[in-house]
């Protein structure tokens, strides 16, 4: 948790923003960008469990924080899972 901390403090660094929970749109497009195949699971996740565009910046910013937690520079197809998954569980 410390090291993913300090990647977050990297990335914003100079920047009002100190975590992955207070990024603004540019940012997230900047730090959460994913290819098209993630593009289409998340977009099926919105659809399936009948989520807000809020969730869909929700589920970005946890996948992104999941990836700082494995030290990954992208969004991985299992990050994003894990934080879909935490949505659905929310949803329940």
């Amino acid at each position: 948790v410390i090291r993913a901390r300090e990647i977050q403090n990297q990335r914003f660094h100079g920047k009002h923003c100190f975590c992955n929970a207070f990024m603004e749109p540019a940012q997230m497009i900047q730090h959460c960008a994913l290819d098209g195949k993630l593009q289409n699971l998340i977009r099926h996740a919105i659809t399936e469990f009948g989520l807000s565009a809020r969730a869909y910046d929700r589920i970005l910013r946890v996948a992104r924080t999941i990836a700082d937690l494995d030290e990954s520079e992208n969004i991985s197809q299992s990050h994003l899972f894990e934080a879909i998954s935490f949505r659905a569980l929310d949803r329940r």
